[in-house]
């Protein structure tokens, strides 16, 4: 197993969460540092705070993966004797990245959002706000059968074949290959001036057009030929849509009373606040994470019973309680599922010498009295 270096490891983090799923002006992306170097640690946490600096320097990690971003606003001045300065001292003195992934985290199919949506125990779920309908392409290559294998993994490592839950989908055709190589090539199969025939396989995979390049280079490493032989089509059909939010049903009906005991309970907080009469049944919920006040009629469109999200203003409540929609409001801590929920994605990613690290410091600001 190598260590790797930080470039591998955010490739491997965007092809789950990609920077184009962020919504327009996030700060996304390295805040601090190079990913220009071996990492054996990394430390995931939800926010990025002078403890959580501490925490990543007493254990060794060379690279913090944080859903909110630390530089949330452009800097006007790096003056470490304030706290921002300060953090940023103490990181660059450490050699620490911080790497940021914060809507295109929301949005990410596993991300925040659907990580609260399994925490609650939603089925069936959709998007609540659609953002983002990728294009789609097919990668249609040929190759021996010899290496008809090889190049379907590299494929399928590289993002190809993904459609909805399945992964590593393809279509393979068998035929016949004709070429003759040229006096100046150099063949896998074959001699030069004479007319080769082959048995050869066309294996066909759909993709993400944004994704598409990756998959072509990954393609091209693992095929045996000088030239390889490729097409590409765009798509008429476009991938289900992403976006924030989740809308789902619950197992069975309870009252709102009983869904507020639950949503503290999963998500680990120990008071919400609550919009609505208690004793009113659901069945069907919303959730987004963070700041969900401009999408409470999302929700109320969407059909749901009850909304829950964070940060709500006085007069959005006012709001949704005039229109009969029901909201819970743990806080915005409750994103702090991501944490787990990357260690356990990346831990599975690549054959690195790498761990993943969930943080242990609190930065939950409020206390409840």
């Amino acid at each position: 197993m190598k260590i790797p270096n930080g470039q591998q490891i955010i490739e491997e983090f965007e092809k789950w969460s990609p920077k184009y799923l962020a919504m327009e002006d996030d700060p996304i992306g390295l805040h601090v540092g190079t990913l220009n170097k071996k990492i054996e640690r990394v430390l995931v946490t939800l926010d990025v705070n002078e403890k959580v600096v501490d925490e990543a320097i007493a254990k060794g990690a060379g690279l913090i993966i944080a859903h909110h971003p630390p530089i949330f606003r452009p800097l006007k001045s790096l003056q470490t004797d304030f706290p921002q300065g300060r953090l940023m001292e103490k990181l660059i003195k450490n050699d620490i990245a911080v790497y940021a992934a914060h809507t295109n985290l929301d949005v990410a199919a596993g991300g925040v959002n659907d990580l609260l949506a399994d925490a609650l125990g939603l089925m069936d779920t959709k998007v609540l706000v659609p953002t983002y309908e990728a294009e789609l392409v097919k990668i249609a290559v040929f190759v021996p059968e010899s290496h008809e294998e090889k190049v379907r993994e590299a494929l399928g490592k590289a993002g190809a074949g993904s459609i909805g839950d399945y992964e590593y989908c393809s279509y393979t055709l068998s035929g016949t290959g004709r070429f003759r190589p040229t006096a100046d090539a150099d063949p896998y199969i074959g001699e030069p001036g004479k007319l080769e025939t082959t048995a050869e396989s066309k294996i066909e995979v759909v993709i993400r057009k944004t994704e598409k390049d990756r998959a072509i280079k990954a393609m091209i490493a693992a095929h045996p030929y000088e030239e390889v032989a490729y097409d590409v089509f765009t798509l008429e059909n476009k991938e289900v849509a992403m976006g924030l939010g989740r809308v789902g049903t619950l197992e069975i009906e309870m009252s709102l009373a009983d869904f507020v005991d639950q949503v503290k309970e999963r998500l680990d907080v120990p008071a919400a606040r609550v919009v609505g009469p208690l004793d009113k049944p659901v069945k069907k919920v919303a959730v987004l994470g963070g700041d969900g006040n401009k999408y409470i009629q999302a929700a109320k469109r969407s059909g749901a019973d009850v909304y829950v999200t964070g940060d709500l203003y006085f007069h959005i409540a006012q709001d949704a309680e005039a229109m009969g929609l029901a909201v819970v409001d743990p806080g915005h801590h409750v994103e702090k599922v991501m944490i787990q929920g990357v260690v356990d994605r990346m831990a599975k990613q690549g054959d690195w010498q790498c761990e993943f690290l969930a943080s242990e410091v609190d930065t939950e600001p409020f206390q409840f009295r």
